[in-house]
């Protein structure tokens, strides 16, 4: 076993090198399809002394495979959501506790105590979903706001919008976090102008709307609730962890996450930052699963950790990664 103690710890790059050099070799031994993966790249933890090193699974094998580097019990099984027929994306989590310090932590870091919030989550299309990681989360926050005005909302915008205002009223900090298409539907009705309250998109239109690119959409969001900034989530249901932006699409990572970006054509070859490429994320919450994912998203990391999401790989997925049948 590996403990997870050590994971919430890090305070350098250091830290973070010898953490994340420890989980890949934990995962490499007891994780039979990275395992395999890694086999094929002919890579071995001898090998490897440095991040970039470190070989990254494509996103898919949580399609396909169990990814499990851990013999205990499942105790959840997150899914992600997809269309009629398609195939979906299962993360067994083994131990829950690690997610809830992983969201806490990172919740705290950013945001500050969750007590002082009243959490309001426009979530409707992953309410009606079971395994959504999502609202896993937003239904804890919720719960340790410890303030009986939280709450989930599925199409309810007038009461949401009266919620709101009554919170506004009293100078309540408040946090609504929505799914696009909800936070777009409850503008076009109720226009805003708010003093107290944090708007946070976790993305996702879902074939509800046409998609917009983020400076378009996040002006419309601005304009509609009167707000200076739009905070995002980024999340999959891959990761146990988060990045947050407070504006502007630049995402933060907490300390046990990084973000580092791949050459589009050649998966192996990790860039330099500043230009665009694939994002590989090393999330070291996920050390009973894998930690090391090579997403479909692309985009741009900084000098300073911080990234931007800028698109998707189109259907043909992730070139150069699928070394194993899925």
């Amino acid at each position: 076993m590996i403990s997870t103690s050590n994971i919430f710890k890090i305070k350098s790059e250091a830290d973070f090198l010898a953490e994340a050099l420890n989980v890949f070799k934990y995962q490499f031994e007891n994780n039979s399809i990275y395992r395999s993966f890694c086999d094929l790249l002919y890579v071995n933890p001898t090998d490897v002394s440095k991040l970039e090193d470190i070989p990254f699974l494509p996103i898919q094998f949580f399609k396909s495979h169990n990814v499990l580097s851990s013999r205990d019990a499942v105790q959840e099984t997150f899914t992600s959501s997809g269309t009629t027929g398609s195939i979906t994306s299962k993360h067994l989590v083994t131990n829950l506790k690690v997610y809830e310090e992983s969201y806490l932590s990172a919740f705290k870091h950013f945001y500050g105590n969750i007590e002082d919030y009243v959490v309001l989550a426009l979530l409707p299309n992953y309410l009606e979903r079971k395994g959504s990681s999502l609202i896993y989360m937003a239904d804890d926050l919720i719960k340790r706001s410890n303030n009986k005005a939280s709450g989930f909302y599925l199409n309810q915008y007038e009461d949401l919008k009266f919620k709101i205002e009554a919170l506004e009223a009293k100078g309540q900090k408040t946090l609504l976090i929505g799914v696009t298409f909800a936070l777009l539907n409850l503008i076009e009705s109720f226009p805003f102008k708010l003093k107290h309250t944090i708007i946070m998109e976790t993305g996702g239109m879902k074939g509800m709307r046409k998609e917009l690119v983020r400076e378009e959409l996040h002006q419309i969001l601005t304009t509609g609730f009167g707000v200076e900034t739009i905070h995002s989530e980024y999340g999959m249901t891959e990761l146990l962890s988060q990045a947050y932006s407070k504006g502007k699409g630049v995402f933060e990572c907490p300390k046990w996450m990084k973000v580092l970006t791949r050459d589009p054509e050649d998966a192996l070859t990790i860039h330099n930052t500043k230009k665009t490429g694939g994002l590989n994320i090393i999330d070291l919450a996920n050390v009973n699963s894998c930690s090391f994912i090579a997403t479909q998203d692309l985009g741009k990391v900084y000098e300073n950790g911080t990234f931007e999401v800028v698109g998707r790989f189109d259907s043909s997925d992730i070139r150069g990664c699928n070394l194993m049948a899925l």
